[in-house]
This record gives structure tokens, sequence and C-alpha cells, in this order.
């Protein structure tokens, strides 16, 4: 029985580890105890999007491109992606660990969290409520699937705990460990922050921990940039401060490498419309609105301004347009017209090889406001339009109903599975 005295933990973030490569060796036995990388297609040119323990021991990583994995590791195995395999797994993980307790949320295809109530908070309850959850997903999932757990005050806490202790880790960040702990971590181990952010703080002084620490609220805040860092004062200090209107998705995005025979710009065109389509049925879904819409589009050059991660020398041209608070595709597309015609039409950008759209500045549905310049009924009318299409697209296929437009890219941009997205549309 618990004492009264003990730490209680709020909340449990689970991380599988190394999950693409670990679902294909649960699958393939020859592939265990073996160094493989999973790739989108078995070429050089490509990266690696998820690496087996034994190929991170020779410095494979995500985004290894494969010709560097191959020199680093010559044995490695490449194995192609296979995503319905993934999300069915996926499916599989959150029915074990829901056996054991309820998911409060998916983060992303290989990350779950679960809010902790009652009996279940005090420390020693949590750490057994983790080891049942490990050997339920062992049990009726697959002995190859290991994961990451860590337990802690709040989610953003329980995820830096998951990621210290790697593989098979289970690791708790009570409130009385608080800062200790976290002294020892260096800005990158922070979720949120990658090279722009650490650049941001060494700009301002901050470059170790104790530092970040040892502002105060207003401070992170300046230093952050955004009410983020607020909230992250919060967080570092074991307080779950939770703010339900900044809480939801801020963009969604689709991109894709064209193949050959789409490298044209009537091909990227058609692709651009088809990755929009997709991406307002993802906004519909999620119950989302946006304000702002970009595109961008690369193209191979002889001699670019850099290189594209395949080894194409290329120029990218970007560019964004506002829009009303929409999610219908009308609005959408008539918005990607009028970026489209802004594309630049020289000699250097005759060669389309990416195409990316991007929604940006989301709103939730229940802070949306209708537009001052259309009517009740003309968006309803949209809504209406949109929903039946989306009802069809996800019975049938997202290619059963469709905008013309996208007919010439119809078997293009496959749906592929980013580890923040569980694409269940498609």
């Amino acid at each position: 029985m618990a004492s009264e005295t003990e730490p209680r933990l709020r909340w449990l973030l689970l991380d599988l580890n190394s999950y693409f490569a670990s679902v294909e060796q649960e699958l393939r036995p020859e592939l265990r105890g073996r160094p493989i990388a999973v790739v989108p297609v078995v070429a050089d040119t490509t990266c690696a999007i998820a690496a087996s323990y034994e190929a991170k021991a020779f410095g494979v990583r995500t985004g290894t491109r494969v010709g560097d994995a191959k020199r680093m590791c010559p044995d490695i195995e490449l194995v192609e992606a296979r995503h319905d395999v993934y999300v069915d797994y996926h499916n599989r993980i959150v029915e074990a660990v829901e056996r054991c307790v309820p998911v409060s949320a998916v983060l992303s295809i290989d990350e779950m969290a679960s809010s902790l109530i009652g009996r279940e908070q005090p420390l020693s309850a949590a750490l057994d409520l983790a080891k049942r959850i490990k050997a339920s997903i062992r049990d009726r999932v697959g002995t190859t699937l290991r994961c990451s757990i860590g337990l802690a005050p709040n989610r953003y806490l329980a995820k830096i705990a998951s990621d210290m202790q790697k593989p098979d880790g289970l690791v708790a960040l009570t409130s009385d460990q608080l800062p200790s702990a976290l002294t020892k971590l260096t800005l990158r181990d922070l979720p949120g922050v990658g090279a722009r952010m650490e650049k941001r703080l060494h700009d301002q002084g901050i470059g170790t921990m104790p530092q970040l620490l040892g502002l105060n609220r207003e401070q992170l805040n300046d230093a952050w940039g955004s009410i983020n860092g607020e909230k992250l004062w919060y967080w570092l200090r074991g307080e779950d401060f939770q703010d339900p209107e900044l809480e939801h998705q801020k963009s969604i995005s689709q991109s894709h490498v064209l193949p050959p025979e789409l490298r044209t710009e009537e091909g990227c065109y058609a692709v651009a419309h088809k990755l929009l389509h997709k991406a307002a049925m993802r906004l519909r879904t999620a119950r989302l609105w946006t304000t702002h819409l970009s595109l961008t589009i690369k193209y191979a050059t002889a001699r670019g301004e850099s290189r594209h991660s395949s080894g194409i020398h290329q120029s990218v041209w970007s560019e964004g347009l506002p829009v009303i608070e929409c999610q219908d595709n009308q609005t959408l597309i008539e918005t990607l017209q009028k970026l489209w015609a802004r594309r630049p039409r020289d000699e250097q950008h005759r060669r389309p090889f990416y195409v990316g759209v991007w929604l940006g500045n989301l709103v939730p549905d229940h802070l949306h406001t209708l537009s001052l310049f259309s009517s009740l009924d003309t968006e309803t009318k949209r809504s209406r339009l949109t929903s039946t299409m989306d009802a069809l697209n996800q019975k049938y296929g997202t290619a059963t109903l469709f905008s013309a437009s996208m007919l010439l890219a119809r078997a293009a941009a496959p749906t592929r599975i980013a580890f923040t997205n569980i694409p269940d549309l498609f």
C-alpha cells in the first residue's frame, strides 16, 4: 500500500524504441540481432527513416543517407517501409496499453501518454503500472517491441524522463528531484529545443541548463520568444500547467518528391493539388481552421544554392498568403492558384522535383469566427460539400472524389507515415 508521504506522479509517457525497425524484426526473425535500416525505397540517395539499435551502434540514425549508412555499417540490411503494417501494430500496442491504463493522448505513431489518477499516482504504484504495460506489449504484441517509459508530474517532464534511458528504460522524475535531475541535461535534451532555438538561447547568453533554470518566468518567456516560454517555466518546476486554447496542433503540412514523369510544371501543379486535398482532410478531421497557406517548390539546377537530401542541387522557392479562417477545399484551391501564379518562370526554375503545402496559424473549432466577407449560408454550403467529399473518400479511398486539376497526380504522393502522424484517414 502506498505511503501518504510517497511522491505522486500525474503522467506516464511511452516511447517505442526504434519502432519501425523493431516491427520488422518482430515479423522477420532472421533480422533480429542484425543492423537494419528501414527506408522509403531501396536506393543510396534516400535516407533511413528508422534504424535498429544494432545499426545505431555504428552511428546510423534516422535521417542518415543510405550511401553513408552502407559505409558506416557494411553489413546493414535495408528494409523497405511497410506503413500499413506499422499502423496496424500501433493500434495493437494502444490496445495492449489500454488493458492497463487508458491512453489519454496519442502523440505520434510511436509515442503515447496516459494521465494517472487516484491510486495510480504514488511512485510505487506508477512504477508497477509501467512494468505491467511493458509486459502487456511483450505478451500481446511482440517480444522484440521495447519501449521506454517516463513518469513525472506533467507530460513534458514525462517525455524528458522517457528519453533518459533507452532502450527499454523506466525513469521516474519526482518533484523532489527537481531541479537537480535537470541540471545534468543539455539544452538540446529538452523537447522543443532544436538547432534554431538553441542558437537563440545561446545568443542571449543561455548555454546550460543551470542558466536556463535560473531565469524567472518573465525572463524565460522573453528568451523563448513566445507564450511557450512561460509554460516551460511551469513545466520545469513540476507544475501541470495546461492551456486548452494553446494545446491544439499549430500547423499541417504535406510534401512529396516528384517521380521523374511528373517533374514538369503540369505534374508539379497536379501533385500540389493532391497534397492540399490531403492536408485539408486532415484539417477538418482535427476540427481546425487555417488562416495561412504556403507553397514550396524545389527546382533541380546544375549548381544550386544547396543540395537536397537526395543529393540534387536545388533552388528553393516558397511563398505564402493569408486566408480568411477556412477549412474548405474551394477557398484553399483558390489561394493555391494565386500562389502558383507567383512562382518564378526563369530558366533556373524549369525543373521542379519537390513540392509541399503548409497550412498554418490554425484555429480550433471552438474559437472559429465566421468571416465578415461570407455569409453563414455560404460557409454552410461549402462545409456540406467538403463533409460529403470526406465521407466518400474515407470510405472508398482518398482518390475517390477529387478536383480535376489533380487528375494527373492521382497515383502520386502516396501516404507516408511521419512520426507525428497516424494516418487513420489514408
